[in-house]
């Protein structure tokens, strides 16, 4: 019980540093939609106009009710909900990748060394996907991951039973995510069972590709041929990262170099007769070679294109968590000991510039915006008042590019501002490329609102006529002839009726 109590206690110290290395902005990125849905469910009268946008993608996941349920439950006001919440995900991923580590290791420094590695990359942005290893706000791939990574660690213990049931719980919050942990614990299943000469081969058999591919055979094969719409591919075309014609090279070194260093981790476990080691990190390898083939074969033929959007490089998710997990559980290991000079050089660098990173990424908020600070920054400022000020009813057009202009730091205009709007060209067309059936609704939003910038009163009274807009947001330079109630150095809030 006292050594339970003492790796409890230090896995809270490292969720703790893990949070401000990675900051906290709810309502930020893809928070736009689930932290916009969860606030529906508790208030159905939110967002009566464009509400589609929100609900139809939630239909995959029982996260926005969860979460919801958990607010009724405890009577606590959503905001610190969502921070409990993220702390428990935090403190879970950690306690699963310590358990992983301990599976591949038997001392203390190695487990604390491997999960130290994750606390200090949560922030890194996996490759070209947009995907980081772990988001700073409440996400459903978060408690997805984590069900995922304890579903490792039960396979690691011959426990069969518990981890179908995890990956289960990884269905229900985040499908897609989950059908990678799924080919990934099947895989290890398969890898552990065939002898280590068999697996020494390093070449995927038959029976390992149909393993890895099976969770692909569970989506609905005439979906994947259906006719795809001139609004649906406008909306596709605003995200790069969907497209492997678009990536970088460094995105692409980000894809082939895990693969490579497993392989390392891989022959250093076999010379060293750690089999733990040996079978995760082989499977880590074969699932990286086999996922990278189905990725290619489903997004370079144009006539599959409507698979864009599965995003299958996303597998490099796990595959970057594992990684850095089992490369820092053998440095601490071997390399860094008892020796605390070496593990400052290490994580003090490392913690640094991933802190630094995600600065940049959100250069005018604070790195924690925590519930009970006031919103800082003209935007956030302009969204609490619209939230404080106007009719729940109330439909708002503001830029819809706003999620990418200066200072504005990507935060949702529904989820804080808690109003409907029309469709904006980043997050919403996201959400097209998810839902096709809302292509043709965002691009008739998307025309309505061309030229926006260029606009004066005269240019957002005729949307006012045409739109069921009420309200705008808009620059102090575009405000002229407008009644504005609410004006600072960034944004005016005005009224059109």
């Amino acid at each position: 019980m006292k050594c339970r109590l003492s790796v409890a206690a230090v896995l809270a110290l490292l969720t703790l540093f893990a949070f401000v290395v990675q900051g906290y902005h709810p309502g930020a990125e893809d928070d736009g939609v689930y932290l916009s849905a969860i606030k529906r469910d508790l208030n159905p009268a939110l967002y009566p106009y464009n509400s589609q946008f929100i609900t139809l993608q939630m239909q995959a996941t029982v996260f926005d009710k969860t979460v919801a349920a958990s607010v009724r439950l405890t009577h606590l006001p959503l905001e610190y909900v969502c921070l409990l919440w993220q702390l428990c995900c935090i403190f879970l991923l950690l306690a699963g990748c310590w358990r992983i580590a301990g599976h591949c290791y038997a001392s203390l420094r190695a487990r604390v060394a491997g999960t130290l590695t994750v606390c200090c990359l949560l922030p890194l942005s996996v490759a070209g996907t947009a995907l980081y290893i772990f988001d700073e706000h409440l996400h459903p791939r978060s408690i997805a991951t984590v069900a995922i990574v304890f579903a490792i660690s039960a396979l690691q213990r011959q426990r069969t039973a518990r981890a179908a049931l995890l990956l289960l719980i990884a269905l229900l919050f985040h499908p897609l995510m989950a059908l990678f942990g799924v080919s990934f614990c099947i895989l290890y299943a398969v890898v552990e069972a065939r002898t280590l000469a068999q697996v020494d081969a390093m070449a995927p058999s038959g029976t390992l590709v149909r393993a890895a591919a099976l969770p692909v055979a569970w989506l609905p094969v005439p979906w994947f041929f259906a006719p795809s719409t001139p609004a649906w591919r406008q909306a596709l075309l605003q995200h790069t990262y969907y497209t492997l014609t678009s990536w970088h090279w460094y995105e692409w070194l980000g894809a082939l170099a895990p693969p490579v260093l497993l392989l390392l981790l891989t022959r250093f476990a076999e010379r060293r007769g750690n089999t733990p080691l040996f079978h995760l990190a082989a499977t880590a390898v074969l699932f990286s070679t086999v996922q990278l083939a189905l990725a290619m074969l489903m997004l370079l033929p144009p006539g599959l294109q409507r698979l864009t959007p599965l995003q299958p490089m996303r597998y490099l998710h796990l595959v970057f968590l594992l990684m850095f997990l089992l490369a820092g559980a053998t440095l601490g290991e071997y390399m860094l000991r008892s020796r605390t000079s070496r593990w400052l050089v290490v994580f003090l660098p490392l913690a640094a510039a991933n802190g630094w990173a995600q600065r940049t990424r959100y250069p005018a908020t604070p790195n924690l915006e925590l519930p009970w600070q006031a919103p800082s920054g003209p935007w956030l400022q302009a969204f609490r008042w619209v939230r404080d000020n106007t009719p729940v009813d109330a439909v708002f057009a503001l830029d819809p590019g706003y999620l990418a202009l200066p200072g504005e730091d990507n935060h949702s205009f529904r989820a804080l501002a808690e109003r409907s709007s029309l469709a904006d060209d980043l997050k919403d067309s996201a959400v097209v490329s998810q839902v096709p059936s809302l292509a043709e609704i965002w691009l008739a939003q998307h025309q309505q609102q061309a030229g926006w910038s260029h606009w004066t009163r005269s240019g957002f009274v005729h949307l006012a006529q045409t739109s069921p807009v009420t309200w705008v947001l808009v620059a102090p330079e575009q405000a002229g002839g407008l009644t504005c109630p609410y004006v600072n150095t960034a944004v005016s809030v005005c009224r059109l009726r």
